[in-house]
């Protein structure tokens, strides 16, 4: 957009975990974050702010589900999932795999999926209890505990598809499809994979909106825009000519 290379544009940029990245834009420390959606504590936060904040949608992402690569489950259903996560099913005898218990790695609130679970899946009131064991605090990290040789082909876990599919990958463990579709560019795009959702753009609106951060948002979502987060590994908000 500004014809900047990608080094002088890095001077610009810093990353940060999903609940940091909330907390810095409420610090002032930064004029716009790319986010999965608010929990409803951060919510909270940019309420009690006193300042007007704007949750724009900037690609399609979705909540995906992990297991070892020797489990012989390929898919299960949105209903499945949510009895996994009531403690409802506790063993993917259930699900037709092996007689074995289920072994579901959580993450910690404020982390991005684990709102999106709470979001798409089953109610924060809802979900079961898991061992401290048993909860992730980084999205690397359970993936690389569903894909221990040990747990793996018991293990189930979650993540988002940017993530789990590009960024950091593992030879242990696969995606699982949901109701029967897999989650790829092409379902997510359309809307056919169940667990969709998109990244956000976050920032200040009313008397403190910044015109380059508005000026930057309305960029990405040009058609031009979307093709650059397109080469990037995105998903698209729409399909492109």
């Amino acid at each position: 957009l500004l014809g900047y290379t990608p080094e002088q544009a890095q001077e610009f940029v810093s990353h940060a975990t999903t609940h940091y990245a909330y907390e810095n834009l409420l610090a002032g420390d930064c004029d716009v974050i790319f986010v999965t959606p608010p929990s409803e504590e951060e919510q909270q936060m940019m309420s009690d702010s006193g300042e007007e904040f704007a949750v724009v949608p900037v690609v399609k992402d979705a909540f995906v589900f992990l297991t070892g690569v020797d489990n012989p489950v390929e898919s299960l259903t949105t209903e499945q999932l949510k009895d996994i996560y009531t403690g409802n099913i506790t063993n993917w005898n259930e699900v037709g795999g092996p007689d074995a218990a289920i072994t579901a790695y959580q993450r910690p609130d404020n982390s991005g999926s684990q709102t999106l679970m709470y979001k798409l899946l089953v109610p924060q009131s809802e979900i079961m209890e898991a061992p401290h064991e048993l909860v992730i605090a980084d999205m690397g990290g359970l993936i690389d505990a569903v894909s221990d040789y040990a747990a793996g082909p018991s293990a189930l876990g979650y993540s988002v598809y940017y993530y789990a599919s590009g960024m950091y990958t593992s030879e242990g463990s696969r995606l699982l499809a949901v109701d029967g579709v897999e989650p790829t560019d092409e379902s997510i795009a359309s809307g056919e994979y169940p667990l969709t959702d998109a990244y956000y753009a976050v920032f200040r609106t009313g008397d403190a909106e910044d015109p380059a951060v508005r000026e930057l948002i309305d960029w990405i979502l040009t058609d031009e825009g979307q093709r650059l987060m397109q080469s990037a590994g995105y998903v698209p908000l729409r399909i492109l000519e």
